[in-house]
Formats: structure tokens, C-alpha cells, sequence
């Protein structure tokens, strides 16, 4: 891990760094306190680490519950540069967007191929955080994202035994996807956008009866996924603190 810059702001330290050549950037209290667990926050497709819902999310679980959280872009996305094969599938998408053509089928192989690469990534980055000395590497590590971050979140909660639990929502259920659900049993939180004109609430309700997780819940709301009510983020970060943080710091 090499650290590139870091600023405070707002009681937020802000620390951009890469693992292995993937750029990143981890959000932490401003105040020594005890190590606090970490919650890593995937983006949506065609966004990046920094995007602003992003960024709100994580300074809330920093300032009021004072979790660590992280990010880091995706392949071909943010800071890294998109491969030529990755290039066609954002064309293809485009083409059958403008065209009205359903985009289930071709969204949900884009993202499959992209999660792929980004589980490796996720869980070596996982393993350079934790080596930190403010990060709890005994307690569980929490996830969070929506459409493309559901598929990587999916993935990587069914191969990292370091994750406890998961917020996710807004995704394409794939045959695949399912048989991938299917084999997660960490407690999730998983959002539903009723109105979503290109995710249709089959394709979440699909997902969400195929969770293997004795604990979860489904969360629906009005609109589509770009437009997540505020409420909702922050009634994950209380899901979060209920699961991640020990029993004396969870009521925030």
C-alpha cells in the first residue's frame, strides 16, 4: 500500500492511496480513538471512488458512528483506464439504450466480467488495510454499493469470510447472480427502487428471494436507483453499527 495525499476536512481524514497499481482512498475519524472497524463502499457502474453519494455516506459512518471506510475505483473506471474489450460492452450498452432495447442481458455480462477482476482487488486491498494500526482487524468488515457494487458485493461476500455484513440493491439478476446469492449468509440489508425505468423490481425481488442469509430485509422505495433517500443511508449505518460494532457502541 502507498498512501499519495491526504487531507481533513469536517472531522474526516481523507487518505488516497494505491494497492498493487488500484487507486484508492480510505475516510477515518480526525481524533485518535481505539481501532474501529472498516466498511468498504463500492460504486456504482460509471461512477468512481469518489462520487459524491459516496463521499456522504462515508463521512456519516466516520463522524457518527466512527467506522473507517473505503473505496477504491473499479476496473475501467474512475482513475483507471477502460480496456479495449471494456470499451465495446460500454458501446454495445449505449447502442441498445439509444435504440430502447432491453439492457438486462448486456449490463448484467458486463458487470459479471468486471466483478471478477474486482474481487481480487477488493479482498488484497482488504488485506492492506487491515494491516493499519486504526483498523480493527478483529472485528467483521461491512460492504456497500448498488447496481455494478452489487454484483462485486454479491461475489465478495460469498468469498471473504472477513465480510459481516452487506447492503446491496439494484442489479440485474443473472442465472448467475442468483446461484451467487444463493451462497450468502452474512445478515443483509438490500434496497429495492420501485420505479427504476431500467432495473425492474422482478430483477431485485428475484435477488432478494435468492439470499441465503438467515438475516435480511428488503428495503423498497419510490423512484429510481440514482435516487436513494437519505433515510435509507442512514438506516444501513445503523444496520452496520448493529453488526460490525461491539455491543457498547452500537447504539448511535
Amino acid at each position: 500500500m502507498q498512501f499519495i495525499s491526504q487531507t481533513t476536512s469536517d472531522g474526516v481524514v481523507e487518505s488516497s492511496f494505491t494497492v498493487g497499481g488500484v487507486p484508492g482512498v480510505l475516510w477515518s475519524p480526525d481524533v485518535g480513538a481505539d481501532p474501529a472497524p472498516l466498511v468498504l463502499m463500492g460504486h456504482p457502474g460509471g461512477l468512481h471512488k469518489k462520487a459524491g453519494g459516496l463521499v456522504a455516506r462515508a463521512a456519516h459512518l466516520v463522524t457518527v458512528f466512527g467506522f473507517h471506510a473505503a473505496a477504491i475505483d473499479a476496473p475501467g473506471h474512475g482513475d483507471r483506464e477502460r480496456s479495449a474489450s471494456d470499451a465495446a460492452w460500454v458501446d454495445e450498452m449505449q447502442r441498445a439504450r439509444r435504440a430502447g432495447e432491453p439492457l438486462g442481458s448486456i449490463v448484467a455480462a458486463f458487470n459479471a466480467s468486471i466483478a471478477e477482476r474486482a474481487v481480487p482487488e477488493w479482498r488484497a486491498t482488504l488485506d492492506a488495510l487491515q494491516a493499519l494500526p486504526g483498523i480493527d482487524a478483529d472485528r467483521p468488515v461491512g460492504y456497500s454499493g448498488m447496481t455494478l457494487a452489487t454484483e462485486i458485493g454479491f461475489r465478495l461476500a460469498a468469498a471473504e469470510p472477513r465480510i459481516g455484513a452487506v447492503g446491496l440493491g439494484a442489479a440485474f439478476a443473472s442465472d448467475a447472480l442468483l446461484d451467487v446469492a444463493r451462497g450468502v449468509s452474512v445478515p443483509v440489508q438490500f434496497l429495492l427502487p420501485w420505479d427504476d425505468p431500467e432495473i425492474g423490481r422482478e430483477s431485485g425481488l428475484a435477488l432478494y428471494d435468492a439470499i441465503g442469509s438467515a438475516e435480511k430485509s428488503l428495503h423498497a422505495f419510490p423512484g429510481p436507483h440514482q435516487s436513494v433517500p437519505s433515510f435509507e443511508a442512514e438506516d444501513f449505518a445503523r444496520f452496520l453499527a448493529r453488526h460490525l460494532l461491539p455491543e457498547t457502541h452500537s447504539g448511535a
